[in-house]
């Protein structure tokens, strides 16, 4: 009886727990706000300007954000922007404090054991950002000079692994941000900045003279692009795919692609004219939210 009883008390106790977990949509339904992480200097994912968040990502969450208030019924629904760096922004949406992270982050089997994913926004990969004059192509020519990536992020990951490897002896460096990484490839403190590709060209695109800076190399890594969710929210998870699939059917997508990729945007009104690559066409003819790696 007493073993019974005990049981008894045990089921009682995790249905307790399990009706505390709040979804982000029961929240929001209650009058919670809709809380959206950012990034600083994603340029053209998500960044700062003019003392607001914009960006590719931004546009598809601020959708995201219509749809959910359509779903709960709260046409007040406040939307809070939270900025994050590359070192808190899992953290950030794994903590709660966010509900969506809307910027340039990879979506990789490690990163899933603690958060979740919609369908990729973009594919990209990681190469490296040197000046103009520098005679870098290749991580090889590399070879006992400094190379500076970002904290955190998966192409830093994935360069200290192919040092390791393959006995290049570089000098790995870290910047707390992108911004910062730049700058050090500026002033000659590091010899190259491996990043993904997309980035560095709309880092490059933002700085006083675009043409002191070139991107070179090989892709280091492959990098499908996607809006960061919680794990086990599976109501919210489930909306959120639903529109980012019909985004992507509907071709709506493209035209929001095309706002930032091929068109003249803040702050230096340049375009990076980068059309949508033969990998993301293809991925978007069959939307979906595994990505192999």
């Amino acid at each position: 009886m007493r073993f019974g009883y005990l049981l008894a008390l045990l089921a009682a106790s995790a249905c307790s727990t399990l009706a505390q977990a709040e979804g982000v949509l029961d929240r929001v339904r209650g009058g919670g706000p809709l809380v959206i992480a950012h990034r600083e200097s994603s340029v053209p994912f998500s960044y700062v300007h003019e003392g607001r968040a914009v960006g590719y990502a931004v546009d598809l969450c601020l959708r995201i954000a219509e749809v959910v208030r359509q779903k709960t019924g709260r046409k007040d629904m406040p939307v809070q922007m939270l900025q994050v760096t590359p070192s808190n922004r899992i953290e950030a949406v794994k903590s709660g404090k966010a509900d969506m992270e809307c910027g340039s982050t990879t979506n990789n089997a490690e990163r899933r054991k603690d958060v979740a994913f919609t369908i990729p926004h973009f594919i990209t990969g990681a190469r490296l950002l040197v000046p103009a004059a520098s005679k870098v192509e290749r991580m090889e020519d590399l070879e006992g000079r400094k190379l500076v990536s970002t904290q955190g992020t998966t192409p830093l990951k994935a360069a200290e692994q192919a040092n390791r490897e393959r006995l290049m002896r570089i000098q790995m460096v870290e910047a707390p941000d992108h911004e910062a990484a730049v700058r050090m490839v500026e002033k000659g403190e590091a010899d190259a900045f491996v990043m993904d590709d997309v980035l560095l060209y709309g880092l490059a695109s933002n700085r006083a003279d675009p043409q002191a800076l070139k991107v070179v190399g090989r892709f280091v890594t492959t990098e499908p692009l996607a809006i960061m969710l919680p794990k086990g929210d599976d109501e919210f998870k489930k909306l959120v795919d639903a529109e980012m699939r019909r985004l992507i059917s509907s071709r709506e997508i493209y035209a929001i692609y095309d706002r930032w990729f091929m068109r003249p945007i803040p702050p230096t009104q340049r375009a990076l004219n980068l059309p949508v690559s033969y990998l993301l066409r293809d991925f978007w003819k069959y939307p979906s939210d595994e990505v192999p790696f």
